[in-house]
């Protein structure tokens, strides 16, 4: 049965995407210089995990896996410290392995130092050993814990090379899907300004003339709106510009977007009451326009006239603002998945390739803040985020 230990051990394994992939270069170069170091023809870097042994490195053998039972060095993880062993026939720990007994090997000297994670989880070894009784020397001893120092440094930097490929590729796909969401309605109220520009009616309709001033102040707004998300996304989330910003204000801002669309559903939507918070102004118009853009449009997916209620909290350390309608909750299983780029919870009825909500959480992670989804009171479903005091 395996232990918390080995559930935590097996996790960390995992992030560094090692079983059955093979040898990366550096590791194997790691595993020929401490078997130089330690005068041994054997070295191996060992990969322990709850049931198996998995050699990911080695030089005087093949690479190989073996039941967690056969491993020599799955009797020491559990106490991660170097061990030497002159002769393994003669240490009780290892009398009756079968890499001692020649059911496997016929190892005599052996000496591991553990793989240690920068969490403090021990994942295996890097262990060097001879069919022949040996010694280990203090200068090779402390060479054998640097090497497997550097082992767990080269597993980092593939991890961090990995999710850094994978967040620039989020991020291209995040600029495009932006630009192209952000720079279509833009084209569209351009249109609009042209059209009421050129009325030869122009001086004769104050109606259009108001549109026209409504119509260039949404594009002034969106055309700042497409160039600070692109600089945002583009730089991997530079750190937000943050001033005061009113809560109430910015809804207004944002429903002046969404006329159309809150029109033509007969939302209602109502603020509380104006509550400055500390964020960048620009990227929070984006975080309530998804917001308050998602909830009238799920909530007409389900059939209902969509109302709408933003609210702020004040905390002691920061604000925690809810929009709550009164459509359908998302189901419990939904909500955390929800925020990962391309996830929809509803069908193809309801327009979206799902993006905006992975929106919502990259601009709340820059503001070094929270965001979740849960069930409203109202019966439907409650988009909160919390931003703090400081940023």
């Amino acid at each position: 049965m395996s232990t918390a230990q080995d559930v935590t051990r097996r996790e960390a394994i995992a992030h560094y995407r090692l079983i059955g992939e093979p040898t990366e270069p550096d590791l194997q170069g790691l595993v020929e210089l401490a078997a130089t170091v330690c005068r041994v023809p054997t070295a191996v870097i060992n990969i322990i995990d709850d049931r198996m042994q998995h050699q990911v490195a080695a030089v005087g053998v093949q690479a190989a896996s073996c039941a967690r039972e056969d491993s020599m060095c799955a009797v020491v993880i559990s106490d991660p410290r170097r061990v030497v062993v002159a002769d393994a026939r003669l240490d009780v720990r290892f009398a009756t392995n079968a890499f001692v007994t020649g059911e496997i090997a016929l190892t005599r000297f052996y000496a591991s130092s553990p793989l240690i994670t920068p969490a403090g989880v021990s994942i295996g070894t890097l262990c060097v050993f001879d069919t022949e009784v040996g010694e280990l020397s203090d200068a090779a001893a402390h060479g054998l814990d640097l090497l497997a120092g550097q082992v767990i440094d080269v597993l980092e930097l593939r991890r961090v090379q990995r999710d850094l490929l994978q967040s620039n590729a989020l991020l291209e796909d995040f600029a495009t899907q932006i630009s192209h969401d952000l720079r279509n309605p833009l084209t569209a109220l351009a249109g609009f300004l042209e059209l009421a520009a050129d009325s030869p009616e122009m001086g004769q309709a104050p109606r259009a003339a108001q549109s026209l001033a409504r119509a260039e102040a949404a594009a002034s707004r969106m055309s700042t709106m497409v160039s600070d998300l692109l600089d945002f996304a583009r730089i991997g989330g530079t750190r937000p510009h943050l001033t005061d910003v009113d809560i109430a204000d910015t809804v207004d801002a944002v429903l002046e977007d969404l006329d159309g669309a809150v029109v033509r559903a007969g939302a209602r939507v109502s603020v509380d009451a104006s509550t400055f918070v500390r964020g960048d102004g620009t990227l929070l118009r984006v975080l309530l326009q998804n917001l308050i853009a998602n909830a009238v449009k799920f909530t007409v997916a389900a059939e209902r006239v969509p109302v709408i209620r933003v609210s702020v909290e004040t905390l002691p350390d920061g604000w925690r603002v809810s929009v709550d309608d009164n459509g359908d909750a998302v189901a419990p299983e939904l909500r955390d998945r929800l925020f990962e780029p391309m996830q929809r919870g509803h069908g193809s009825e309801v327009q979206g390739i799902g993006i905006g909500l992975a929106t919502c959480r990259r601009i709340v992670d820059a503001h070094g803040g929270s965001i979740g989804l849960d069930a409203s009171p109202t019966g439907g479903t409650r988009a909160w985020f919390v931003l703090p005091a400081t940023g």
